[in-house]
């Protein structure tokens, strides 16, 4: 990485890199990329750092606060970086503790406590309390990658405060450092204790007589100005050093937004996880109604959440297709409130649920009504509330919706005076129909509004939105925030609020612990204002390039496209669904979605300062695209489909026109071509591929990693096999004929699936066509970014394609990646194309074709046996998987479909140098391990070659096979009973011995095929 050359204000910045790299063991990056990275979190504000440090441990970390602080150099923790009101931005030397500094120190199951690190994630921290039946109680959506340091910096609430409280509630001590050295554990505090802390003298001393004096000074405000309401996280926690409340120092510095100290380490309460839950939805004609009943509801029951959902939202998620599952399970109505009830036993959650009912005069044989004490069915309803930020960020309208106003709290009585109130500012200032949702019972009100965040007049515009939104909050009585902190967002809006007096005291307490101003300064108090250094902005300039991809889905904008990544970050959790896989095996940010979006969005030069100079040639982003897998999981696991995969093809296009790409750009994004010339000598050529002097060379040629073996070419292909068959040419227009795909995998390498495919599709009584003319989807020239390529591969199938087309015929895809681009990638490449559209429409999968189509009374063979698939990237971002669970139920299958992520190898990107080891780490976090604990005699599915080949290579010893190939084994009742998939050898696969001769005659047709290739590069490129 190369060092930063830049004064800022003056600062020597090369001598504190050094000094920190020197003194710290921690990973030190001043690099533009790493800084544009960590520029934004998930607000509208965006700081440019003055450089990052990743340290190896909570010491580590201190070290780093001990060198900035004799520099003098503003400093700001981060652990998620999800905050909202921008508090995880900062012209600053920033801590990311995320990556290394996450133990659990410790665990006292009597006393219900543990000791953590601040970059321990949520989700991570209740998996490793599991065991004791025990939780950390707030539950934030960002629960799957949220910090424990940051919801203590912020004050954490989420939908399970209802029962626990927010993060301030279930602190008992913090270890903190503040910027001049002081490092020191805090909590309750009683009179002896302080009484010791004085005569010790120092600055600890000096802190806790500080404390007491400011308390002491503004006892009366702080009892007084403080509302009365369970959601208020605006300010500091005061009223936490009331004497009644314990002079808990801990709890005053909860919520700060790492404004006063470093925490290092945290002391938490922990709470039991419920044996048993049900859930209560109820339905409402809006959502005014459904907070106008809160109260009632209330004095009935003590529900553990009391989340509300309006009908704006589900009219967003049904425009949007998502959560259709979760609003499928609503009862009728406009709006909902769900509630959870949590007890030792089934009986005692379900009455509590029941026993509302009766008390509020409604049955569950209401319309309105919807009782679940099924965990599958609750969550699926509870999704659909919790999809609230991704769901609203961007809306199918095209509007852009902005936080800044997103999660204001009122007393849970006055909340539907206050919710009509709200909407007629909205509708004052011309903001259409935002949606209102959130956590009303404790009448926290979430919601993303169409601020015009691109003009001076829409920022000025947002700005006395802003200010009218304070004063209206305050007259009820409420808090700026109930959940997300002030930052920036609402720093300076705090004096509506609290008054001067307690806003004055804020800044006596930040004087005190930190005099001069280097802890995140410009949030909470002398804060920034709230129209300054936004993310946009009237300034904001960005470049807007010219583009392969239509990006039909973002006005056709590169720009759009990009900048659909909000921050939300679920891209950096550690579990489940596909997203981020080089994430989660590097535990960088630049390797998740939302840091390559970041950098993206440096690239597009909008702002005097970008941290990305270079545009398309930019090495910063290229390096953090270097490890993409191009899985597509954001597309469909991004609450914002943000599409990764796409917006690094098109970076690649621009990235390498003109110039001389890398050798697996040739050898790997130019397979197909070398597919249909393996047809030459398969055999001698898979002697040479994998001949230990040959093969060792031709990877260093290839640029592909040396502890890959090559594929194996099949000795007959199943074009070969389907052209001996000499059948007559299928009609097009016949309603029975259907086209079989037949992609560059499963022709030219397991050709069995193919001709596995063929009999199940015609024992099912359809007659198959296939291309005899080459054809191909592009997809590894897309993979590669060679775009021009992949559009001119793509018109020449459409014209083999089109008697099909223009019939209307069903074409039939079996591999996930190939489908994938016919239903995706395609209409984005060209999508003035009415065939590709056509195209689009047509393709299915072939587990679709045969559950939706196939003649009435057909059955699949009945397998009656266990299986553990491997779900393709492709195939749940773009196709879903439904239909494949459907076929495998009907056959008879007893299947655990695999939520263990990527498998790791994702086309090109495994085999590629340099590669190999994040390839085989993600496939060690979930898949491999996986297959290696499935039962001997179950079935190993993976329709996708990759997956295949991770499975295969990844010393499980076992074999997968394609779901085409089990149901044709199926009918001939030919499927051993143990380790099915390691049949003999599969049709396509020579013996070992050929595969590792090593002859004369391999190295003479290697070379002959060299030769060979060359002439043909140069005829395709010569094509018009």
């Amino acid at each position: 990485m190369t060092r930063s050359t830049v004064d800022i204000a003056g600062l020597d910045v090369a001598r504190l890199e050094t000094a920190l790299r020197e003194a710290v063991d921690a990973e030190v990056r001043f690099d533009a990329g790493s800084r544009g990275a960590y520029a934004t979190d998930g607000s509208n504000y965006r700081q440019v750092p003055i450089g990052v440090v990743v340290p190896r441990s909570v010491e580590a970390g201190a070290q780093a606060v001990q060198v900035c602080a004799r520099f003098g150099v503003p400093l700001l923790s981060r652990g998620g970086g999800t905050s909202l009101a921008g508090q995880s931005t900062n012209t600053a030397v920033m801590i990311d503790w995320s990556k290394y500094c996450h133990r659990l120190v410790s665990v006292d199951p009597d006393a219900r406590t543990c000791v953590v690190e601040p970059g321990i994630v949520l989700d991570v921290l209740n998996r490793r309390l599991s065991d004791h039946r025990l939780q950390f109680g707030p539950k934030p959506s960002t629960h799957s990658h949220c910090a424990l340091g940051g919801m203590i910096g912020n004050n954490s609430c989420g939908s399970s405060a209802q029962a626990y409280g927010k993060t301030v509630d279930n602190v008992r001590r913090l270890e903190v450092l503040t910027y001049d050295g002081t490092r020191m554990w805090v909590g309750p505090t009683s009179q002896a204790e302080r009484a010791r802390i004085a005569a010790e003298g120092g600055r600890r001393a000096e802190l806790y007589d500080g404390l007491d004096r400011i308390v002491t000074e503004y006892l009366a405000d702080i009892r007084r100005g403080y509302p009365k309401i369970p959601r208020r996280v605006s300010g500091y926690n005061l009223d936490s050093l009331l004497p009644e409340s314990g002079f808990d120092v801990a709890r005053a510095l909860v919520g700060s937004e790492g404004t006063l100290v470093t925490v290092l380490h945290a002391e938490l309460d922990l709470v039991p996880v419920p044996a048993y839950q049900s859930l209560l939805v109820l339905g409402y004609d809006d959502i005014c109604a459904a907070a106008d009943d809160v109260t009632h509801l209330l004095a009935h029951c003590n529900p553990g959440q009391l989340e509300a959902l309006d009908g704006r939202m589900a009219q967003l998620m049904r425009e949007e297709g998502a959560y259709l599952e979760s609003l499928d399970a609503l009862p009728e109505g406009d709006s909902w409130l769900m509630l959870q009830f949590g007890g030792d036993s089934q009986e005692e959650v379900d009455e509590q649920a029941h026993a509302l009912l009766r008390a509020v005069g409604r049955t569950e044989k209401d319309a309105t009504v919807a009782f679940s004490d099924d965990p599958e069915r609750e969550q699926r309803m509870l999704r659909a509330r919790e999809a609230g930020l991704g769901v609203t960020a961007r809306p199918p309208d095209d509007r852009e919706t902005w936080e800044g106003w997103e999660d204001s709290a009122v007393p849970p009585e006055r909340l539907g005076d206050y919710l009509r109130d709200l909407r007629k500012l909205f509708e004052e200032f011309d903001y259409d129909h935002p949606s209102l949702y959130g956590h009303f019972g404790q009448g926290c009100v979430h919601t993303r509004i169409p601020f015009g965040l691109k003009t001076a007049e829409g920022v000025a515009h947002f700005r006395r939105f802003l200010e009218r939104a304070a004063d209206l909050v305050a007259s009820y009585g409420g808090s700026l925030s109930g959940e997300h902190g002030d930052g920036q967002s609402r720093g300076e809006l705090l004096t509506r609020m609290f008054g001067e007096r307690l806003v004055t005291a804020f800044g006596e307490l930040k004087v005190l612990f930190d005099p001069d101003n280097r802890m995140n300064p410009g949030k909470i108090v002398h804060p920034n204002p709230v129209d300054g250094q936004l993310r946009l902005g009237p300034a904001w300039r960005p470049q807007t390039p010219a583009t392969h991809f239509g990006f039909p889905d973002d006005d056709h904008s590169f720009n759009r496209a990009v900048m659909r990544c909000v921050g939300i970050g679920n891209c950096r959790g550690h579990s489940g669904g596909v997203m981020c896989p080089s994430y989660r095996a590097t535990m960088e940010e630049e390797h998740s979605t939302r840091g390559r979006a970041r950098l993206l969005f440096e690239m597009l030069d909008g702002h005097a300062d970008s941290a990305v100079k270079d545009g398309w040639r930019s090495t910063e982003v290229h390096d953090a695209l270097d490890l993409c897998l191009a899985c597509k999981g954001c597309k469909s696991d991004c609450p914002t489909g943000v599409d990764m995969a796409t917006l690094k093809a098109e970076f690649l296009s621009h990235h390498y026109e003109g110039r001389l790409r890398p050798a697996a750009h040739y050898s790997m994004g130019w397979l197909p071509v070398w597919a249909r010339l393996s047809r030459l000598a398969p055999r001698l050529l898979n002697s040479a591929l994998h001949a230990p002097v040959l093969a060792r060379a031709g990877k260093r040629l290839a640029g592909v990693a040396e502890a890959r073996s090559a594929p194996v070419f099949a000795e007959q292909s199943f074009l070969q096999w389907w052209q001996a068959r000499d059948l007559d040419e299928a009609d097009p227009a016949d309603p029975h004929t259907v086209v079989l795909w037949p992609d560059t995998f499963s022709t030219y390498f397991h050709p069995s699936i193919a001709v596995s495919a063929v009999r199940v599709l015609e024992d099912a009584g359809f007659r198959v066509a296939v291309p005899t003319k080459p054809v191909c989807c592009g997809l590894t020239w897309i993979s590669t970014g060679q775009l021009p390529l992949a559009q001119k591969v793509l018109r020449r199938t459409l014209d083999v394609l089109r008697p099909y087309l223009e019939a209307g015929t069903p074409i039939i895809g079996l591999e996930p990646s190939c489908t994938a681009v016919f239903r995706s990638d395609a209409p984005e490449l060209m999508p003035a194309d009415q065939d590709v559209q056509r195209l689009a429409g047509q393709v299915r999968t072939f587990a679709e074709h045969l559950v939706h189509h196939a003649p009435e009374g057909w059955q699949p063979p009945q397998l009656a046996r266990q299986a553990t698939v491997q779900t393709h990237c492709h195939q749940h971002a773009i196709m879903k998987f439904d239909a494949d669970r459907e076929l495998m139920r009907r056959a008879h299958l007893d299947t655990e479909i695999l939520d263990e992520g990527c498998c790791g190898l994702a086309g090109n990107f495994g085999f590629e140098r340099g590669h190999h080891e994040v390839s085989m780490a993600v496939a060690e976090q979930g898949v491999l391990p996986a297959v290696r604990g499935a039962a001997p005699d179950s079935l190993v599915l993976a329709d996708g070659f990759s997956c295949r080949t991770q499975i295969e290579q990844g010393a499980t010893g076992r074999r997968a096979l394609h779901l085409a190939e089990v149901l044709a084994l199926g009918l001939d009742g030919t499927l051993p009973a143990e380790h099915p998939e390691r049949l003999a050898q599969r049709p396509d696969q020579p013996s070992r011995t050929a595969r590792w001769a090593t002859t004369t005659a391999a190295a003479v047709t290697a070379t002959a095929a060299a030769a060979a290739v060359g002439r043909t590069v140069v005829r395709v490129l010569r094509r018009p």
